[in-house]
């Protein structure tokens, strides 16, 4: 596909061979990150998927927001695969301010709580349960857009436990509160980041999309997961775990996550 006819290549510098002094402690210390770096890559349980029998487009005709519908689609799944909730990440971008970067949403909601058991009930009306989801959906909007405008709590409450560490004062609240551990760690990723490209959407493209990258799991015993919504007609995820942990399988869980979008979609197939 040729770049727009406005395209102008900047200027730039000719690569350069850098040569490093390395002093025999300085090798030492490499080696050893490099045995550290490779066992944990071998505990990396890592499974990408690529859910392409429908995507955002589908999710978009529902009238819900195709971040909050994977979200909840994550914790029927994590709720399917062990039994219980679990403290959840996903990052969201603090762009509107200077300097930037992340605030957390904390997925796993009462609200999400209510609908997932409500999806695990028999006796529930598949009305009841689209209704649980829309209010699921919009707290998770609302958390989201919260997050994105200064008013998450995570970046504050570890700004408040930087300050008690510079005055020498140790909080019993901030240490609980900060230890405890991200079982599942999500976050969305961007496809692109440009405006002069073509439709990602025309059918020509449809088996080019890249799946991105991942990340690792952030508890010995969570789960990592990262996903796309490349276009209107598929998915990519990313799921990590390790392999280490007896309590989780990134391949299992990652079969878990398409059958609870298989479900969440059936609900308004139904209708």
């Amino acid at each position: 596909m040729p770049m727009p006819a406005r395209f102008r290549q900047g200027s730039f510098s000719k690569p350069q061979r850098l040569v490093w002094d390395v002093s025999a402690a300085l090798a030492t210390k490499i080696q050893n990150a490099m045995k550290f770096m490779n066992t944990n890559l071998q505990d990396l349980d890592l499974q990408i998927g690529d859910h392409d029998s429908w995507g955002k487009g589908f999710i978009k005709k529902c009238k819900v927001s195709p971040d909050a519908f994977i979200q909840l689609a994550l914790q029927l799944a994590y709720y399917r695969d062990s039994g219980k909730f679990a403290q959840t990440y996903e990052a969201s971008m603090t762009r509107l301010y200077l300097n930037g970067r992340t605030e957390t949403v904390r997925s796993c909601t009462s609200e999400a709580a209510d609908f997932v058991m409500a999806m695990e009930s028999t006796s529930v009306s598949h009305e009841e349960k689209i209704r649980l989801l829309r209010i699921a959906s919009d707290k998770h909007q609302t958390l989201y857009r919260d997050a994105m405008n200064g008013m998450g709590i995570d970046r504050h409450l570890f700004a408040l436990y930087v300050g008690c560490l510079g005055l020498g004062y140790e909080s019993k609240f901030l240490k609980k509160v900060l230890s405890r551990p991200w079982t599942l760690s999500t976050s969305q990723q961007p496809h692109q980041q440009l405006t002069d490209v073509p439709d990602v959407n025309l059918p020509v493209f449809k088996d080019k999309l890249g799946p991105g990258g991942g990340f690792g799991p952030v508890s010995d015993d969570g789960y990592g997961v990262s996903y796309m919504l490349s276009c209107d007609s598929k998915f990519f995820f990313h799921v990590s775990s390790k392999h280490s942990s007896p309590q989780t399988s990134s391949k299992k869980f990652l079969q878990a996550i398409f059958q609870s979008l298989e479900d969440l979609k059936l609900l308004f197939d139904s209708q």
